[in-house]
């Protein structure tokens, strides 16, 4: 048995070294650290993909010696602290009930070794137990949470860099490699979906510092066109915990323009779906407003799989989700979009969405993911009206007014003139066919008709109790 003191730094979402407080607890004890990860198999496979990037970044930055495992945290972690003398057990706080439970088997393992138990906060800018009302419950409008706790919050600009660490990794520890074949699919997908991407806190940074040099100006103005740059497409940096909201919003400076407040409260809505999970345990599969739970959904196999396939016949639908598929991520516009068809137009459970999100974007985040899909469908705290349905066609002509973003997804459309760009079912067979496309073969007619199913939506909702 090894017999020198080592403390045990457990890493969830947060895979970085920078503004890390377990890092910068353990550097300050001055303590050698065994670096552990254990996997999740139940996340999607487009977050598999990210992970198994970002593991290996975290690895590096680790000189290699990050350790990573399979199994419940009691078993691992009690034969590591049997094994190498651990007299102290690390980690940052998750907010889901999984999470917890897993932070309740790390509390018995404290008391039964009598080992230390040290838990921080590294993904919220505020811990939901600090946001709540005066009477203790918990706030259900956004409005409201963000003035109350997040206007006038003042950030601690000290951002930890350790200049060592010292850590070491047990011979018989696997390594991420070990695990390629559970993490990466069998299919040349995961190549080509990561391309565009550079997973780490090294790329977060580089994202970030891109965002603030091109897009946050004019963001609160621009952020809802896809077919611009002004977007900081941080989502999956923040989601596997590449990159600390404390981090962005020191980088971003002094909330002086409307540009900087806006995306500021893109951050808070993050802080807000996180307070929705923490009082929600079981919001990913239950409606917040019960009244939805005798709701008629349709089982619709055939409009589901079109949906999911980008083959709608509705441009700017077939060009989000074909985004999503082929590059893990999707802009917030788009989701709105492609959401509320999914929903409302079709009238296909919002689980169904959120199912296709959790297993195809790169941000595939509990909280963000189940909260949004609560949101567009009408079911969940704050969300939109049941009488809001997104008119894809009116939403792509003002939001991507020259088919930019559409001719970008949706090459066959690409010769198309911009008058019927947004919708192909309008433009004379002259022109479509002048545009060599055969309508009907390479792009699909509509699969619903718009305005007898926002009527049907429309009555299908209307209908719902008032009160339950």
């Amino acid at each position: 048995m090894d017999e020198k003191k080592r403390c045990l730094i457990l890493f969830r979402n947060d895979l970085r070294v920078n503004d890390n407080p377990t890092i910068s607890y353990a550097c300050k004890r001055k303590v050698e650290i065994i670096p552990i990860f254990l996997l999740d198999e139940s996340i999607g496979d487009a977050s598999k993909i990210w992970l198994h990037k970002s593991l290996t970044a975290l690895d590096n930055g680790l000189d290699g010696k990050l350790c990573i495992y399979k199994g419940e945290a009691y078993d691992v972690i009690s034969k590591l602290i049997k094994n190498f003398q651990i007299d102290e057990i690390i980690l940052n706080k998750m907010f889901d009930s999984k999470s917890i439970n897993q932070e309740k088997q790390l509390t018995k393992i404290s008391e039964k070794f009598k080992t230390k138990l040290s838990i921080f906060n590294s993904s919220l800018l505020l811990e939901p137990e600090n946001t709540v009302k005066p009477d203790g419950s918990p706030y259900k409008v956004f409005t409201a949470f963000y003035k109350k706790n997040y206007i006038n919050l003042v950030h601690d600009a000290i951002e930890f860099k350790p200049k060592k660490i010292s850590a070491w990794k047990p011979d018989d520890a696997t390594s991420i490699s070990d695990f390629d074949h559970q993490l990466l699919p069998t299919s040349n997908w995961h190549s080509k979906l990561i391309s565009g991407w550079k997973p780490g806190e090294l790329g977060a940074k580089e994202k970030l510092d891109t965002f603030i040099a091109n897009g946050l100006n004019g963001y609160a103005e621009k952020r809802n066109r896809p077919d611009l740059n002004n977007v900081s497409r941080l989502s999956p940096h923040i989601h596997h915990g590449e990159i600390s909201p404390s981090q962005i919003i020191i980088a971003i400076g002094k909330l002086d323009n409307i540009d900087k407040e806006k995306f500021y409260t893109e951050i808070v809505w993050r802080e807000f779906s996180y307070n929705l999970l923490f009082y929600n345990q079981k919001i990913h599969t239950d409606n917040i407003q019960k009244k939805f739970n005798d709701f008629k959904w349709l089982n619709d196999e055939k409009s589901l799989t079109a949906w999911q396939k980008g083959k709608t016949g509705y441009p700017i639908v077939d060009a989000g989700m074909r985004e999503l598929w082929q590059t893990g991520y999707m802009h917030n516009r788009l989701r709105m979009i492609v959401g509320s068809f999914l929903v409302k137009n079709l009238l296909i459970h919002w689980h169904h969405g959120r199912d296709w999100f959790w297993n195809t974007l790169f941000d595939a985040d509990l909280a963000n993911n189940s909260a949004s899909w609560q949101w567009v469908a009408g079911t969940g705290a704050d969300a939109a009206p049941y009488f809001r349905i997104f008119n894809p066609i009116t939403q792509s002509q003002k939001f991507d007014p020259d088919g930019v973003y559409i001719r970008k997804y949706i090459p066959e459309l690409k010769k198309l003139p911009n008058k019927y760009i947004h919708d192909p079912f309008n433009c004379p067979p002259l022109i479509m066919k002048a545009s060599g496309i055969k309508y009907g073969e390479d792009y699909p007619l509509p699969i619903v008709n718009l305005k007898t199913s926002r009527t049907r939506a429309l009555n299908a909702f209307h209908i719902l109790p008032k009160n339950k």
